[in-house]
């Protein structure tokens, strides 16, 4: 082998030196950049990510906060519930593991992949989400044996909300459900899978009974398993609130409408706070608070019944003769005198309208406490024709009628108290006279709420205050506004409701009672065009069910100081007397004790003794002197009380001396209006039929046939006048349902589906 020598003073080249030493250099300075880079310049932010790596926040849910009766009697409690809950950050296979969750609980894969999709954006990897609320036990037993065998996969404990009452408080409970995505964005404090409240007190009182959530700290290793755990911050539980609902209240009334379709009122009047408020049928919340099936839903949303619909407050119908309380009382601030009497034959004639009262063949001679008693029609025909619809309307209003009361509970309806302006808006038709007779006896336009009728009976009593309805035991009283009665005309009406209980042809006998003073106003409200078989009605057990008049009664009672208002509205059920009095009489029958037996008859025109007055409120025992006439009428405005007017003291006058003598004059009645005609009025006038004249029937009313014609109702449902007047169109244009020559009907709605959470 050859051995080559390189010549001395041989120098390799210094370009591959240079480079190499180059690339070394820059080799590390890229380090040296990097480093800083990580360590310093982001530093804390990958330390901070360390930490979390090591050291996790789990949410601690609180407790929602207690409802209980005024007795503290539970309605609506708190239970532990188990959930499933995905890890995302610890599962190696998400699609399997839902597989698996997908085999054990029996729900379709596709739906609990569609959950998953929507939650993940939510929630953090480290964080549970959420895939089943609440487990039945033997599921339970059978998933924590394996669960372990499936990473990612957790058993987590939760709070459930639980009604005992069920259906009986479902309509003030409301209930709780999971928050929809428009509530998360809403409210920033709600997390994934938190539970809100979504109808009644649950939603009204929803930031007092949430709480406030608190925060463990847990230390995990690289694995995922948990090594230490800390409370950072300590959770807050929700207000525990009492509710002025007498639990036992509210269960005699639900038992007393038995099978019927309605609801019941009971109110204190001095301090408006609602005792029992009952609708029926109703639902159960906890199949809301558990989760509904669709089918489950559906069925409830086309219930012919509506058990969602809260009938209280959410319904509103024709108040029928309940509504002359009203009446009477503005034809006193209007100067009428109560012993100024009409005759009454059964009819009165309108043009070619025949107009009825309730009674075939008449009252005969009536004044405005008989009119009262014995619930006549003709005496309001024609003193509402005296004075008209615009006096109506602004009384009505400063009554509270035509505005919601304020309860604590969503979707309060307003109801319609019916006005020329309101009809040409609506209709682009100009008012008819016949209309104002038909609103005079609470038919036609006039919508109430049953709460809105307990609110005014309960301001007769309490000196003219109407009052806001309270849910809440500690809640102060709220005047909304006053009554524009006088005194004396309060004193007098519930004077006229007091002998409508003890007088013999009164219409609310079976409330009478010896060791209470009781007063009432009884109320039928038609709901179709009258059914008759030549020249008699059709009665009412041989009706349809949809086509049978509604039944009212608005009632009070006093006995040694304690003081209650009962309303009573039963759909369908024929009389106010025979039908939802009844109910009222059970409901007292809780509230004051068994009476000790049948209650004596006080003679015709007198009043029962009366019990011992709360100190401070009008005592509806004390006789009454008759309001005296005015000189001159003077308009009434909404929220004024009465103005006070020179009064001529009128002889005494024996309303059970007075004669029943036949009118002057067969086509006129007693008391007509001296005044000129509108020009929209009809030129033949306002005229009494004489008793026995054949007339077709022309009602909108009672089941008499009182009131002018009504159109036939295609759908029974749409029958029920339970429209909601805030959301009519007042451009629309309206071609069916119209009929009679007076005017035409109200419209009408049926009822509209809803999502589930609505609860509507």
């Amino acid at each position: 082998m050859r051995i080559q020598f390189e010549p001395e003073g041989f120098q390799p080249p210094r370009g591959g030196l240079i480079l190499l030493q180059c690339i070394v250099a820059g080799l590390f300075f890229l380090f040296v950049v990097r480093f800083w880079y990580l360590q310093i310049h982001r530093g804390e932010e990958f330390a901070r990510m360390a930490r979390e790596n090591r050291l996790r926040q789990e949410r601690i849910y609180a407790s929602r906060g207690l409802l209980r009766d005024r007795e503290g009697r539970l309605l609506a409690e708190n239970r532990p519930a188990f959930g499933l809950a995905l890890v995302r950050e610890d599962c190696r296979d998400i699609p399997s593991t839902l597989a698996q969750v997908s085999e054990w609980t029996g729900i379709p894969l596709d739906q609990l992949t569609a959950k998953f999709n929507q939650d993940r954006l939510r929630v953090k990897p480290f964080e549970h989400l959420l895939l089943i609320s609440d487990m039945p036990f033997d599921l339970l037993a059978r998933i924590e044996n394996r669960v372990l065998q499936w990473p990612g996969l957790e058993i987590v404990t939760r709070s459930k909300r639980n009604y005992p009452q069920g259906e009986l408080m479902a309509h003030i409970l409301g209930y709780v459900a999971e928050a929809n995505e428009k509530e998360l964005e809403d409210d920033k404090d709600l997390n994934l899978g938190d539970f809100v409240g979504k109808q009644g007190l649950e939603l009204v009182l929803e930031r007092r009974l949430r709480g406030q959530k608190g925060l463990h700290q847990l230390e995990v290793d690289v694995l995922g398993r948990q090594l230490n755990k800390k409370l950072v911050q300590e959770p807050q539980s929700g207000e525990n609130i009492d509710l002025s609902i007498d639990l036992g209240l509210q269960q005699v009334a639900w038992d007393a409408l038995e099978d019927e379709t309605g609801c019941v009122v009971a109110m204190d009047p001095d301090t408006g706070r609602l005792l029992a408020l009952v609708t029926k049928p109703s639902f159960d919340n906890n199949a809301f608070a558990a989760g509904l099936s669709l089918k489950e839903w559906q069925a409830l949303r086309d219930n012919p019944r509506h058990p969602l619909q809260n009938r209280v407050i959410q319904s509103v119908y024709p108040p029928g003769s309940v509504w002359k309380l009203m009446m009477a009382g503005m034809l006193l601030n209007e100067g009428v005198n109560p012993t100024d009497s009409v005759w009454c034959t059964g009819e009165v004639a309108l043009g070619k309208q025949v107009f009825r009262c309730w009674k075939k063949g008449g009252h005969g001679r009536v004044d405005m406490m008989r009119s009262l008693i014995e619930s006549c029609d003709v005496y309001y025909y024609q003193m509402s024709d005296r004075f008209g619809i615009d006096k109506i309307e602004a009384f009505a209003k400063a009554c509270g009628f035509g505005a919601p009361t304020g309860i604590d509970l969503p979707h309060e309806k307003s109801g319609l108290v019916p006005s020329k302006q309101w009809k040409r808006r609506r209709f682009g038709e100009p008012w008819h006279r016949g209309e104002t007779l038909n609103v005079s006896i609470g038919q036609g336009f006039t919508l109430v709420t049953p709460v809105q009728v307990a609110s005014f009976v309960s301001a007769l009593m309490n000196g003219g205050k109407l009052l806001k309805p309270s849910l809440l035991v500690d809640e102060d009283p709220t005047v909304r506004s006053s009554l524009p009665f006088t005194a004396a005309g309060r004193k007098m009406i519930l004077d006229g409701m007091r002998q409508t209980v003890n007088d013999d042809r009164g219409t609310a006998k079976v409330l009478r009672r010896a060791d209470a003073v009781m007063g009432g106003k009884t109320g039928t409200a038609q709901v179709t065009k009258l059914k008759m078989v030549g020249e008699e009605r059709v009665r009412t057990e041989n009706l349809a069910y949809e086509h049978r008049d509604h039944a009212w009664i608005a009632t009070w009672g006093e006995k040694a100081g304690k003081r209650l208002v009962v309303v009573v509205m039963v759909e369908h059920g024929g009389h106010g007397g025979s039908d939802a009095g009844p109910v009222a009489r059970r409901v007292y029958d809780k509230f004051f004790g068994s009476p000790p037996g049948a209650a004596p008859l006080a003679p015709a025109g007198q009043s029962a003794p009366a019990a011992p007055a709360t100190p401070g409120a009008v005592s509806p025992g004390q006789p009454v002197q008759p309001v005296q006439p005015v000189q001159s009428v003077q308009s009434v405005q909404p929220g004024q009380p009465g103005q006070s007017v020179p009064q001529v003291q009128p002889a005494p006058v024996s309303r059970s001396a007075i004669p029943v003598p036949p009118p002057a004059r067969p086509d006129q009645a007693v008391g007509a209006p001296e005044q000129p005609e509108q020009q929209d009025r009809q030129d033949e006038g306002l005229r009494t039929v004489p008793a026995g004249r054949s007339a077709r029937p022309a009602g909108r009313d009672r089941a008499t046939g009182r009131g002018a014609e009504a159109p036939e109702v295609e759908d029974a449902r749409e029958g029920q006048h339970r429209y909601d007047p805030d959301t009519f169109d007042p451009d629309a244009a309206t071609t069916d349902g119209r009929g009679g020559d007076d005017g035409v009907a109200p419209p009408l709605r049926r009822f509209q589906d809803v999502a589930p959470e609505d609860g509507q």
